[in-house]
């Protein structure tokens, strides 16, 4: 497998990278309007090119969306022409479906791969049976270092995973065991522990907030790139 690449970097001059970017092997979202120049450097670390759009009429990509290689989950509040562009660009290989939930930060409720997902604690059956179908993947809800919002504690692609540092043994294992792949506790920003606020990654690299520290960036090269 290629070298897995972490790229620190700010977007609209933020370090919460996260909040604006939906990583998959398939696709990568990123807010409309950004610097050409980050745009660029995303493709290149991701290995795909980005596709600009706002959610919600907003730039919180990352908080508003999510899914995995095959589906794409929206909240009930995107605006038409939004949701009919990203099913345009995406076309079939990718579902892309509004999920029926009161709360709208769909980023933070599902953290998922090609495996697993997990989910917000409290999410709506219906819901859970749309993420079910349109990831097509097992689902489970749990909170994690008890925070039920668990998409903002949990990163994860297909290759490794990072957790809030205050994840238990008992809760790192089952994230291992349900995700598939090995699951490390770490902090980015200089010690964020919601971690997926400065990450976004996918199997073939990843992109964290500018504040990011060194050892931090060692850590997450090792959780997501396969102790690389």
């Amino acid at each position: 497998m290629a070298k897995f690449e972490v790229q620190a970097l700010s977007i609209m001059g933020n370090s919460n990278v996260g909040v604006y970017i939906v990583a998959t092997d398939s696709y990568v979202l990123v807010p409309k309007g950004i610097e050409p120049e980050r745009k660029e450097i995303i493709g290149e670390v991701l290995k795909l090119e980005p596709i600009e759009t706002t959610i919600a009429g907003t730039r919180l990509v990352g908080v508003l969306a999510g899914g995995n290689n095959k589906g794409l989950l929206v909240p009930s509040n995107i605006e038409d022409d939004e949701l009919r562009a990203l099913k345009r660009i995406l076309g079939d290989g990718v579902i892309v479906e509004v999920l029926p939930s009161r709360n709208n930060a769909v980023g933070n409720l599902i953290a998922a791969n090609s495996r697993a997902a997990l989910v917000y604690p409290e999410l709506e059956k219906d819901a859970i049976k749309i993420i079910r179908d349109v990831l097509d993947v097992e689902v489970y809800q749990r909170a994690i270092a008890g925070v039920s919002t668990v998409g903002s504690v949990v990163a994860v692609t297909d290759r490794g995973g990072l957790v809030h540092p205050d994840a238990t043994e008992e809760e790192v294992r089952f994230l291992s065991e349900i995700f598939g792949v090995p699951i490390l506790t770490g902090t980015v920003n200089f010690g964020v522990a919601f971690v997926r606020t400065g990450l976004a990654a996918n199997s073939r690299g990843a992109i964290v907030g500018e504040e990011t520290s060194g050892p931090e960036i060692a850590r997450i090269q090792m959780a997501l790139g396969g102790g690389e």
